[in-house]
């Protein structure tokens, strides 16, 4: 399994989460966990996906995810499972 946590944070906004996981689902990309939240007019998603049977490599999808986000209105970060944990580690 090739673990990713795609995170998305930004104004709310109608179809953020479509259009987040149609790319997901064009791309061959499997969403092993989901969690969103709205806060005061604010979206917040993090998921944990699985990229083994990804048709792009890792820099391709998150470079994609990032102008996604920026089409939408949203910042879109796509980090391997171990850079996370690192960056997250007390």
């Amino acid at each position: 399994m090739d673990k990713t946590i795609i995170t998305v944070v930004g104004k709310d906004a109608v179809g953020i989460i479509a259009k987040v996981c149609t790319y997901l689902a064009d791309n061959a990309i499997n969403i092993l966990d989901i969690s969103q939240t709205i806060v005061q007019g604010y979206f917040n998603m993090m998921m944990i996906v699985d990229m083994q049977n990804a048709k792009k490599q890792h820099d391709g999808i998150s470079a994609d995810l990032t102008a996604l986000g920026s089409q939408i209105g949203v910042v879109i970060r796509c980090q391997k499972e171990e850079i996370f944990n690192k960056m997250h580690r007390i």
